[in-house]
């Protein structure tokens, strides 16, 4: 999980990411992938299912978000490189492969 780490706090540090669900539900640009964390509630999960599907990108579940993001408590990111976001599908890919 070191790689998504990494990938992560590189789009945390160049601004690439977008935290939270109100902030993502308010977001007009282009995303290009949606982190959220297993531990969400039925109503984020539904919120960030439907703005995945709106905007026609991956939402992927993952544990253990706020120690991978350094964010307390933080339930969802979106990152808005797409480079990156490439980047972070793989890693996410190759782990689900070992599992």
């Amino acid at each position: 999980m070191s790689d998504l780490n990494g990938l992560v706090m590189i789009a945390r540090k160049g601004g690439y990411v977008i935290v939270g669900q109100d902030k993502l539900a308010g977001y007009e640009k282009k995303l290009y992938l949606l982190l959220l964390d297993e531990t969400a509630g039925k109503s984020l999960v539904r919120e960030m299912n439907f703005l995945a599907h709106k905007k026609n990108i991956p939402l992927c579940i993952v544990k253990n978000l706020p120690e991978i993001s350094k964010i307390p408590n933080c339930k969802v990111i979106g990152i808005k490189n797409k480079n990156l976001s490439d980047e972070i599908l793989k890693v996410l890919d190759e782990v689900s492969h070992k599992n």
